[in-house]
């Protein structure tokens, strides 16, 4: 997965203050590219197609039969390709003209520059013009803005009267990303009322203070946020949830700042930080909640902090995960389960079928957790597991640990399906394992998904699965696959609309 998405190059004052510091503008350049990256990656894809083309050459018969067609099919093609394209239709005819003025304006700004231009800050000027001649030229209404290559810091004011025509001129789905520079800009508030938003996704601003805005401020009409490298507050992040009555998906990616999530929502049925960091995330009264994922860690430090993950009212929560060991505290029901912690009806999450997990298999504080965990979710079909570090059990994480924790439920009697991804062949891993298949009494299907980068030869990885072969398992229907990771970046999710595709049961495969 090649993300890499360059900057607009930071002005010479600000390296400059940066080399007084001592800092290496180059150095911080590339770390923003591959934030930036990141960032791109998880967006929406548009509507355009950037190779769509719009042909105007006649048939051999020359019958123009397309300018035939009814005007309302002819504004949805203007506005499935790009705006360039879409622009130049108007010259065609009259009739032409006056398609492209009632089509809703599909706008992408990366794709008025020649697809693979870099974009830098000159180009990024044109880019703004460019746009800022289209908000004017089209009546509206905007069906989908994505403004993504635009330089913000040189035309605040300029952000501020586009967001204004956009609130007037209906816009449903609005992208806005800084390039960046600076990483701290403020946002307009302008975008606080745009009350046709139906999916809204902002990168790389600082978010504006909410304290003063009006109670009437809402978002009635939005079913998808996604907040991608904000520096925001947590009551920012409340107030947006306050005011958005029928929001559907919340992503979070990249945060800045860590933050706590207070989830008390009517309609939210996905919810997904990726490579974010969150000192709580609590899941007050979500009936309709029915995916939460947290996929990677991430601080500005390099340090990920514990997080603790509430789980309240849900009662449609089907699918969860990964729940880190070592980084995450889980708490049911007001009750912070421990390795000591004996299941009880209080303790369980009963809805959930799939579950992800990450532990070391060879880290003791990690391991003594998995058996608790495991039964607060008793009715687990499917379970993931993501293996990290090495195997560090010095003798003691071996069958008979795993053999003395006692039955789990889930395991005996529900689970039909074990994805282990990140194997190694540690001596931990394949306890685990013996145990997982010794006890799984309807275990359909196994999958183990081996590490990138660690068996030079298939020989020995064939070897270090061949105790797995010869053992016995409690279900004699169980089939094994041994499989590499489809997306050799990781086995992570990171990618919103992997996580957010209700068609797509198993958004944690990997292979």
């Amino acid at each position: 997965m090649d993300t890499r998405v360059p900057p607009v190059p930071m002005d010479p004052a600000t390296a400059a203050k940066l080399r007084r510091r001592r800092q290496d503008p180059e150095d911080l350049e590339g770390l923003v590219a591959r934030v930036l990256s990141r960032a791109h990656y998880v967006l929406p894809d548009p509507p355009a197609a950037v190779d769509a083309r719009l042909s105007a050459l006649l048939p051999h018969d020359a019958v123009d039969r397309l300018s035939r067609l009814p005007d309302v099919l002819l504004a949805n093609i203007v506005s499935r390709i790009p705006i360039k394209e879409a622009a130049r239709t108007a010259a065609l005819s009259r009739h032409w003209r006056g398609v492209w003025r009632s089509a809703p304006l599909v706008l992408v700004d990366s794709q008025i520059l020649p697809q693979g231009t870099e974009v830098t800050r000159a180009d990024a000027r044109r880019i703004t013009s460019a746009v800022s001649g289209v908000f004017a030229a089209h009546p509206g209404p905007f069906r989908c803005v994505h403004l993504t290559s635009s330089c913000m810091e040189d035309f605040h004011g300029l952000l501020t009267t586009w967001l204004q025509i956009l609130a007037v001129k209906g816009i449903q789905e609005l992208v806005l990303v800084n390039r960046p520079w600076p990483l701290d800009l403020i946002l307009p508030a302008t975008f606080l009322g745009m009350t046709t938003l139906t999916r809204l996704y902002l990168g790389f601003w600082k978010f504006p203070d909410t304290a003063g805005v009006p109670r009437t401020t809402c978002f009635p009409n939005l079913r998808e946020l996604g907040l991608c490298t904000l520096l925001m507050e947590s009551k920012d992040l409340d107030f947006m949830l306050d005011r958005s009555p029928v929001l559907e998906t919340l992503c979070i990616q990249g945060n800045l700042s860590n933050l706590r999530l207070r989830l008390v929502s009517q309609s939210i049925r996905c919810v997904q930080f990726i490579n974010s960091s969150c000192q709580e995330i609590a899941v007050v009264h979500a009936p309709c909640l029915e995916r939460l994922i947290q996929s990677g860690g991430w601080t500005r430090d390099g340090v990920c902090t514990k997080t603790k993950v509430k789980i309240g009212h849900a009662p449609k929560l089907h699918l969860f995960g990964y729940l880190v060991a070592g980084n995450h505290v889980l708490e049911v029901d007001n009750a912070v389960i421990k390795a000591e912690t004996k299941a009880s009806p209080s303790t369980m999450v009963p809805s959930v079928r799939m579950l992800a997990l990450e532990f070391g298999c060879g880290v003791p504080n990690d391991v003594k957790m998995i058996p608790a965990i495991l039964r607060c979710f008793p009715n687990v079909e499917t379970l993931h597991i993501m293996s990290r570090g090495k195997d560090q059990s010095s003798g003691k994480l071996n069958l008979k640990f795993w053999n003395e924790c006692g039955t789990i439920e889930c395991i005996r009697s529900r689970i039909k399906m074990l994805v282990l991804d990140g194997y190694r062949g540690d001596r931990s891993e394949l306890a685990f394992l013996k145990f997982f298949l010794g006890s799984a009494l309807v275990l359909k299907k196994v999958a183990i998904v081996w590490a990138n980068n660690v068996f030079s030869s298939m020989e020995e990885l064939n070897s270090k699965m061949e105790p797995l072969r010869s053992m016995k398992k409690a279900s004699a229907d169980c089939k094994t696959l041994v499989t590499g990771r489809k997306n050799p970046d990781g086995g992570n999710i990171s990618s919103f609309k992997r996580a957010s595709d209700f068609s797509l049961g198993d958004p944690f495969s990997n292979f």
